[in-house]
């Protein structure tokens, strides 16, 4: 369904634009129907900026974004791509407009996508989609955002783009501002929505939410891919030392960071890529030491090959 090839972002910054900022490098992987994948890194590893990518709010500077075969950067009608492909943001205050009713962004929709339909068709319709999302049209329907819970306004959000029959869903950090319990509810929501076909891009900087809700994951470090693969792979068996780094950041409940021992934190340091068995296929920046689970060089200070002068990464030949 979606499919991102050597896909690249690169900003200009300084004066006059003189500098270049690459805030993406040569990124690739798929999201298919029915599919939860996890976009997860620290902040500036160029989550957002790929989902801003894919909803044709930021432009492309090298590779290509495809949604069922077709050039998302060249589509003939935006307006037929946003009925299929929708996103959903971190802050759910910032969707609505405060001296307007909350549920104006759904008459927005209505007058763009079902300008000829009846308005008792358009309410059934309404009604379906916020029942969709587990709320009750007569709790939030006519009451000002200010009235309503962060939680109530960021399902409203999802039940807006769910009002388009939408397939692919770019959720951005759509549940950090969320308390603890309303965060179950939307990923309850998002696995709910996945087994009805729904593809959804889940960007997060949270492992324990990624896991949760997500059937594969792509670890982001710096603009590239560090690790890719089914999620219980990634979380199970980290192969990327930044990977296995994330992971041992996440506090745990019965240990407190002075009790942790230093090789816990150290694991593993030699570098998968090059370690991998002769023969490995590699894709791109990344080898392939198990079926679909990729991981990249681990840099200098992790694999010496990456501080040898003659060290290069695959050719495009190389490539499968």
């Amino acid at each position: 369904m979606l499919r991102l090839d050597g896909v690249s972002k690169v900003y200009r910054a300084g004066p006059f634009g003189g500098r270049e900022l690459r805030a993406v490098s040569g990124v690739s992987f798929e999201v298919n129907a029915g599919e939860v994948v996890s976009l997860i890194g620290e902040s500036g590893s160029g989550k957002s900026t790929i989902g801003r990518m894919v909803l044709r709010l930021a432009s492309v500077t090298e590779g290509t974004i495809t949604f069922d075969g077709e050039d998302v950067s060249a589509v003939r009608s935006p307006k037929a791509y946003y009925r299929q492909v929708q996103g959903v943001f971190q802050d759910p205050f910032s969707g609505f407009n405060p001296i307007f009713a909350a549920d104006r962004v759904f008459e927005m929709v209505r007058r763009e996508y079902f300008p000829r339909g009846s308005r008792a068709a358009w309410r059934e319709r309404l009604e379906s989609a916020l029942a969709g999302v587990r709320l009750d049209p007569g709790q939030v329907l006519g009451r000002y955002p200010h009235q309503l819970s962060g939680g109530q306004l960021q399902r409203m959000l999802i039940a807006r783009a769910l009002l388009l029959d939408i397939r692919l869903l770019v959720a951005d950090e759509i549940i950090s501002m969320l308390d603890a319990s309303t965060r179950v509810d939307v990923l309850n929501l998002l696995a709910d929505l996945r087994s009805r076909g729904l593809g959804v891009l889940f960007v997060t900087h949270d492992l324990s939410l990624g896991t949760y809700v997500s059937d594969r994951t792509v670890v982001l470090r710096r603009g590239r891919i560090a690790e890719m693969g089914p999620t219980e792979r990634v979380f199970g068996d980290p192969l990327h030392p930044y990977t296995r780094t994330l992971l041992d950041s996440v506090p745990r409940l019965h240990v407190k960071w002075a009790e942790r021992r230093d090789e816990e934190r150290a694991g593993r340091t030699a570098c998968p890529f090059h370690d991998r068995a002769p023969g490995t296929p590699v894709r791109g920046d990344l080898a392939v030491p198990e079926k679909d689970h990729y991981v990249a060089c681990a840099g200098p200070g992790a694999c010496p090959a990456a501080e040898e002068p003659e060290f290069r990464q695959p050719s495009a030949k190389e490539r499968v």
